[in-house]
């Protein structure tokens, strides 16, 4: 009696623990794949080819609107744009902006508006991504607040450069690969300019890149990329990983460093800067196999309006943002 009352507990005991573990093993499977889920639920494809002129309009009417009752955000026009062609530009109508400004103000809802757009949610994501530092307010320097352009060009007001659309071309140094940057042709010591605030992910020597400069976004989903710069005085004596920068600020200065495992080697043809934007949805793809890089051509281009002026310091040699 004594021994069948033991096996019978030790039984119940047994099939009480397994119950606990197949729960506590479907608890961690349902988290584990919830947790996979959301890892899948992220943008791991960009096709960055929105025209100059769709981008010059649809910021146009961001900033028009801004002091009204119906203020217009660009990135919702542009995602408006790409998905009313499907990302085809070769079939884009010039009205399109036009009509959608006028069913925001005439009182039609967003959501309404491009319920049948199936992609637009991918493109105003896409959008949001790379030009949500683009527009706000800034103070004047007369005190007062404006809204408008808040990102700089690249290169110094007062410095020359030419660029051509390169990206997507072969390079061969290394391995063969693509270019996944703009080269800005310019002269030795331009002063180097951060487009938007961040702060400083990578400072150092690359054999591909020479003396290179990384820098993040606040929001941690734009990695700016600048490299090749001047032999010897790369960069603002005053940076180093880690410090913030804020847009329009000096960082360094254009050079023709690189394609070497020699440090600060001048293996590079020409003087130019090599600027690219890497877009981040998942931190993943930072050093990833699927890093996102888009063409900055039209953005250099549109850039140009808004060059930050600088002034040297002779006692240092190093440049700063003037105003």
């Amino acid at each position: 009696m004594f021994i069948s009352f033991s096996i019978n507990k030790a039984k119940s005991f047994i099939y009480s623990a397994s119950i606990v573990i197949v729960m506590i093993l479907a608890i961690r499977c349902t988290a584990y794949m919830a947790e996979t889920a959301k890892k899948k639920d992220y943008i791991k494809w960009v096709d960055f080819n929105l025209p100059y002129s769709v981008m010059q309009s649809a910021i146009e009417i961001d900033i028009n609107t801004y002091d009204t009752d119906c203020h217009i955000k660009c990135t919702d026009l542009m995602a408006y744009a790409s998905a009313s062609c499907y990302g085809n530009f070769s079939s884009y109508k010039k009205s399109t902006l036009s009509d959608f400004k006028a069913k925001i103000e005439g009182g039609e809802d967003l959501e309404d508006i491009t319920k049948d757009l199936k992609l637009f949610p991918y493109y105003q994501e896409m959008y949001n991504s790379i030009f949500s530092e683009w527009l706000g307010e800034y103070k004047t320097q007369n005190g007062e607040y404006e809204y408008g352009l808040k990102v700089y060009s690249p290169v110094a007001q007062g410095y020359y450069f030419s660029h051509y659309d390169d990206f997507g071309n072969g390079r061969n140094y290394g391995y063969r690969r693509k270019h996944l940057g703009n080269d800005l042709m310019g002269g030795t010591g331009a002063p180097i300019i951060a487009i938007e605030d961040g702060y400083i992910e990578a400072l150092g020597w690359n054999q591909y890149g020479g003396w290179r400069i990384g820098i993040r976004s606040f929001d941690g989903k734009r990695y700016y990329y600048y490299a090749h710069l001047r032999k010897d005085f790369p960069y603002n004596k005053s940076l180093y990983e880690g410090s913030f920068v804020k847009a329009g600020d000096v960082i360094g200065y254009l050079g023709q460093s690189g394609y070497s495992s020699k440090e600060n080697t001048n293996n590079i043809n020409v003087p130019h800067l090599h600027l690219g934007l890497q877009l981040i949805f998942d931190e993943s793809q930072k050093d990833g196999i699927n890093q996102i890089w888009i063409d900055m051509y039209n953005i250099v281009e549109y850039l140009n309006k808004n060059k930050s002026p600088v002034i040297k310091d002779e006692a240092t040699g190093d440049y700063y943002k003037a105003q």
